[in-house]
């Protein structure tokens, strides 16, 4: 026997010789990440040439954009959950006191004001009003770093120039400032179980996105909210720094109750966006909307840009101890010249609408310090207001009424949303219910049928889709075991790209000895976990604790065996792949799907295989594949998830478990809105009527083994009422996160082979 060496003469039939050295799971990572890259690169070319408004006339230009705005505010997440309308402003004044005003300045009074959301969720912040005629209505959004305090002059931290606030109630603007989402980290934590150095602006993405919502929809909700409730006849501006000039961009592309939008510090190319702090990650953004277009929707009201330099975020909070697992991310200030050609791009999609010209103005302010006059004064004309930039000595003075506490503000506004994501992960199965209530159940047939709507939904808006490959698979192999019952083959296959952004598929290909001609033998497809390689199921000199030689043993069995190399290897490399894909609608699965796709092309191609019995089994992360890809490709005629079914929307979503991933690493796992649409029941779901198997260790800590048995019985369920109860099981039994191989290989033996005998001849 001559387990683990290599010949590398020998290869199989009708391939050439493979003859890559070196880690091939680092060479697809890398070459996924470049391929990835260079989408992003054109990306934005694409949208270009795909904007193609009606601009005949102000009618048919709004017409053209209520569906883009819909589809911009389902990517934020605005519209998901119905805002409490009716109650306007809310003056929040200390008790006793005879007039509500907190400070005063030069002609506006400073009021503590609230005013309602969501239920359970209340919007806070300031409001400026002045003693005379309210010329406009601004709302100021400062940056993340920044109080609304400091925006009014009433604490240390800002220049008088970027005391946006207090400008512009100067100038006679009523002047709200709601409270924002910043980036400390002090209620990032499970209580009682795990504290994170996440940002409250990370940790409520994390929570929220599962869930089709984020931090970015909850302040745009908040400040539409304001809007309902702010009953003064003036126009409308909006106007933000850093966090708050990206805040107040979308505000304005969706809203067209705002004249005007002021965007410091914010504006400019989004292709970047995959190194940027993770709660800027937005699934599909960049296939309709980069800034250029979120621009366009604004016209032909107007548009100021400054050109400032963006708020210093160089990562997460530090790491400390008791406190990690935050994602990696920076901000970085683009070029004026970028930050211009982002705009003309802008004024090149609205070009003929009556009244644009001249709608979007880029303002270079000295040495890129935000809040320049020109800035200020443009939108101050914009909205009707005087224009008196003088700058005046007197801060808001304290009236002696108790001023609020910024940080007790900013402590409410984050628990009550992540509160409220909470209670919109209690309602996602009530929601899915809503959403698969359409799908026929008077038979076996009629619901595979009606299924494949839901598997285009799961395709194309939760995994997204990548480009179907169209090359040769031009396979290349080498025989790498050779043991008394089996030969191993290092296999690659071409999924698309060259040179440095070549995707491929790779794996172990075991092929039992024996195999009379003109026979077919079923295929058991065996996939490693994160961090895994084919090596951990299929070397047989490897007895991995996890995997304990599995495909060997399922081919001393007789089957064939196929070992892929999934891309979720490589730490933060490739988490990058996720980063890449999400801002282009599509995801890690999107890829691994595509690589899959080839796989099958080709398993079913060999002489010895029969392309109609090829079966999916996998571990851990193998085990997420095994609700994924299967669901998707018809062409696995059974799937085993082993050590990762659960309730995964809980497990993503949840602040009160100790299993949540809200508490780890893992920044990787949130899939766009997927609680409201397809738990791991309804994956099933989309395999059924094929078989399907959950293998479950009692001391498996990927969840507790009631969240499994909850979830699987209503994967059972569809089986049983439609007739195929004998289709469907699954094992408990008394061990770790590991593959068991006993009930799963009488499972593959039971519904594989037929009445063809699989012993070694």
């Amino acid at each position: 026997m001559t387990t683990g060496t290599r010949v590398a003469a020998d290869r199989l039939p009708q391939t050439a010789l493979l003859t890559w050295d070196g880690d091939l799971a680092a060479r697809m990572v890398e070459g996924i990440r470049q391929y990835l890259v260079l989408r992003t690169a054109v990306v934005g070319d694409q949208r270009l040439r795909a904007w193609k408004p009606d601009v005949s006339s102000l009618t048919s230009w709004d017409r053209w954009l209520q569906p883009r705005r819909q589809r911009l505010a389902r990517i934020l997440g605005v519209g998901i959950d119905h805002r409490v309308r009716g109650e306007g402003l809310q003056i929040v004044s200390t008790p006793g006191a005879t007039d509500g005003a907190i400070a005063r300045g030069r002609g506006y009074d400073v009021y503590a004001i609230r005013w309602p959301v969501f239920g359970g969720l209340d919007g806070e912040g300031l409001l400026l009003l002045p003693h005379g005629r309210r010329r406009a209505r601004m709302v100021v959004l400062p940056d993340a770093a920044q109080t609304p305090e400091q925006s009014a002059g009433l604490e240390p931290g800002l220049p008088r120039p970027q005391q946006l606030a207090r400008r512009f109630a100067e100038n006679g603007c009523a002047v709200a400032i709601p409270q924002a989402v910043d980036r400390d980290c002090e209620h990032s934590l499970l209580p009682d179980i795990r504290s994170t150095n996440m940002s409250h602006r990370e940790f409520i993405y994390r929570t929220a996105y599962e869930l089709g919502r984020h931090v970015l929809g909850y302040e745009l909700e908040s400040l539409f909210a304001l809007l309902d409730g702010w009953q003064i006849d003036a126009p409308i501006g909006v106007a933000g720094y850093g966090e708050g000039g990206r805040l107040a961009l979308y505000a304005a592309a969706l809203d067209d109750r705002i004249s005007a939008a002021g965007v410091s510090g914010a504006f400019g190319p989004r292709e970047q966006t995959w190194r940027e702090p993770i709660d800027r990650n937005l699934f599909g953004l960049l296939r309709q909307f980069g800034d250029a277009e979120v621009a366009a929707m604004i016209a032909p009201r107007r548009l100021v840009i400054e050109a400032a330099r963006v708020p210093t975020v160089d990562g997460p909070p530090a790491e400390r101890e008791g406190r990690s697992g935050a994602a990696p991310g920076v901000l970085v200030t683009p070029s004026f010249e970028q930050v211009a050609e982002e705009a003309e791009r802008a004024r090149r999609h609205v070009a003929g609408l009556r009244g644009a010209s001249g709608y979007l103005e880029v303002v270079r302010p000295d040495r890129q310090h935000p809040g320049s006059d020109s800035f200020l004064r443009q939108i101050l004309r914009a909205v009707g207001a005087r224009q008196r930039l003088a700058p005046t000595a007197r801060a808001p003075r304290r009236t002696g009424n108790q001023l609020p506490d910024p940080r007790r503000r900013r402590d409410r506004i984050v628990r009550q949303i992540i509160a409220h994501t909470q209670v919109a992960l209690a309602a996602a199965e009530h929601r899915r219910e809503q959403f698969w209530a359409s799908a026929d159940r008077t038979s076996a047939t009629a619901f595979a049928l009606s299924a494949d709507r839901y598997r285009r939904r799961f395709a194309r808006h939760v995994i997204g889709e990548l480009p179907a490959p169209r090359g040769r698979l031009n396979p290349r192999s080498r025989l790498v075991y050779d043991t008394p019952k089996f030969r191993g083959y290092e296999v690659v296959l071409d999924v698309y790209g060259t040179g440095a952004a070549h995707v491929f598929s790779y794996g172990i290909l075991l092929v039992p000895k024996g195999i009379r001609r003109g026979h077919q033998r079923p295929v058991v497809v065996c996939q490693h976990g994160l961090e895994g390689r084919p090596q951990d199921v299929a070397d047989p000199a490897v007895d991995h604790d996890a995997y304990h030689t599995y495909a060997c043993r399922l081919a001393e069995k007789g089957f064939v065996t196929f070992a892929p190399q999934n891309p979720y290897i490589g730490g933060s490399r490739y988490r990058d792949i996720q980063r890449l894909a999400n801002p282009l609608g599509v995801s890690l699965f999107s890829v691994i799907v595509r690589q899959h796709e080839r796989i099958l092309q080709w398993l079913g191609s060999l002489p010895f295989v029969d392309a109609e019995r090829i079966a999916f089994y996998g571990l851990s992360y193998g085990g997420k594949t095994a609700m994924r890809v299967p669901a998707l490709l018809p062409g696995y005629c059974l799937s085993i998830c082993s050590a990762d079914y659960n309730e995964w929307i809980w497990k993503c979503s949840s602040t009160r478990h100790r299993w949540s991933y809200m508490g780890t690493g893992e920044y990787d796992m949130p899939e766009f809105d997927l609680g409201n649409t397809f738990n791991y029941a309804e994956m099933s779901w989309l395999i059924f009527p094929r078989p399907f198997m959950v293998e479950r260790g009692h001391h498996d800590g990927v969840a507790p083994d009631e969240w499994v048995a909850y979830e699987y019985a209503r994967t059972r369920r569809l089986y049983v009422l439609l007739g195929h109860a004998e289709r469907t099981e699954i094992e408990f039994f008394d061990g770790p996160h590991t593959i068991n191989g006993n009930g799963t290989f009488e499972f593959l033996e039971r519904h594989l082979l037929r009445r063809e005998s699989l012993a070694v001849s």
